[in-house]
């Protein structure tokens, strides 16, 4: 059993950076899958980004390609996503996701474990 914790969240304005962090439990980090996802108030949780267990493979959604970067470091057992020129509408809470078989995914219930998330408000 994995458990995920996500820490970098927080209140910035527009334009603004900010990198969230998601560290993991246990020996086999290094074999899973991980990926990051989001929900707004009264909104369903989406998909943001995804990385492979080697981290050659890497996914993003549209709304965040080209200004987030996730990456992730298995000699640390954590996972990173670099945020920058932050929007309003990436307000959300952000929570880490892991899947056992280390692929990546977009789909959240092909992910195993969840984080108990993040809040990162972002003010115009």
């Amino acid at each position: 059993q994995v458990q995920l914790v996500e820490s970098g969240g927080g209140l910035v304005q527009a334009g603004a950076s900010l990198r969230l962090s998601c560290s993991a439990s246990g020996r086999t980090f290094s074999s899973y899958g991980m990926g990051w996802f989001r929900q707004a108030p009264g909104k369903e949780r989406e998909f943001v980004a995804a990385i492979s267990r080697s981290g050659l493979e890497i996914v993003y959604a549209d709304s965040v390609k080209g200004r987030f970067t996730i990456s992730r470091d298995n000699a640390k057992n954590t996972v990173y996503l670099q945020m920058n020129s932050l929007r309003p509408e990436d307000s959300a809470v952000y929570y880490c996701a892991a899947r056992t078989d280390g692929l990546v995914s977009t789909r959240e219930w092909t992910y195993n474990h969840w984080g108990q998330g993040t809040q990162v408000t972002v003010s115009s």
